[in-house]
């Protein structure tokens, strides 16, 4: 636990906010380390840890599956969510501000989670996808309910080139009266993305306006690929 404190602290935050700033995006390298990723990947294969199982083929979202964990959350995915979020708040706060939107999120998030839950969102939303050859994820947004905090983690936890290839992690933003503009994450293993959920705000010629953005992955053309995924908000 001691080392993802350290590694969560040693992130440069201030560039980090600048990238999320200027791009929706940040990358943050070597978040976990590759023993870590193995034994966090491996428990896709126990059910005993998770509340449910997505097969995407069968709802249009893709093809692939992925699985929520359940409460209580696995002590690595737990640590995770309650170390980043506090870093994230300041970011969420100022731009919900900029954008006039009146919710504010709390310090810490256990405080956030009764927001969640008080509202009836109850089910968490930290996941494992998996991918094997041909499968791929539609570009989406992860809601889940009223209560949306509006950043969250994506933890590559296979090793392009050689667990799989294919398998880009893709994000487009889509602003007023312009076409979309596509962006590829280059992750490696253990390298976590930390992402605007929804819309983020940008600074135009007439002013602050919001800006749409979408997640997924494009096709893995061979091999078997892991993602870990960790939303703040948790779902109806």
């Amino acid at each position: 636990m001691s080392s993802w404190k350290e590694r969560v602290a040693q992130v440069n935050w201030v560039q980090a906010e600048t990238d999320l700033d200027d791009q929706g995006c940040a990358l943050l390298p070597s978040l976990l380390a590759p023993g870590e990723c193995e034994s966090l990947a491996g428990m896709y294969a126990a059910d005993k840890s998770f509340r449910s199982r997505v097969v995407m083929e069968r709802h249009g979202f893709g093809r692939g599956e992925y699985k929520y964990f359940a409460y209580p959350l696995p002590a690595a995915v737990a640590a995770l969510r309650e170390r980043i979020y506090p870093r994230l708040v300041p970011i969420a706060n100022r731009w919900n501000e900029i954008m006039d939107i009146d919710v504010r999120y709390p310090a810490r998030h256990a405080e956030f989670i009764d927001r969640c839950h008080a509202a009836g969102q109850l089910r968490p939303t930290p996941l494992l996808l998996q991918y094997d050859t041909d499968d791929y994820n539609c570009l989406h947004q992860d809601l889940y309910g009223e209560h949306v905090f509006p950043l969250q983690v994506v933890i590559l936890l296979s090793e392009p080139g050689r667990d799989f290839t294919g398998g880009e992690f893709v994000m487009t933003e889509q602003r007023p009266r312009m076409q979309s503009r596509p962006m590829v994450l280059p992750l490696r293993q253990g390298d976590a993305a930390v992402i605007a959920v929804h819309h983020r705000p940008v600074q135009g010629t007439r002013g602050t306006y919001r800006v749409n953005l979408r997640h997924g992955v494009s096709r893995v053309r061979s091999g078997r690929r892991h993602t870990a995924g960790i939303i703040f908000h948790d779902a109806q």
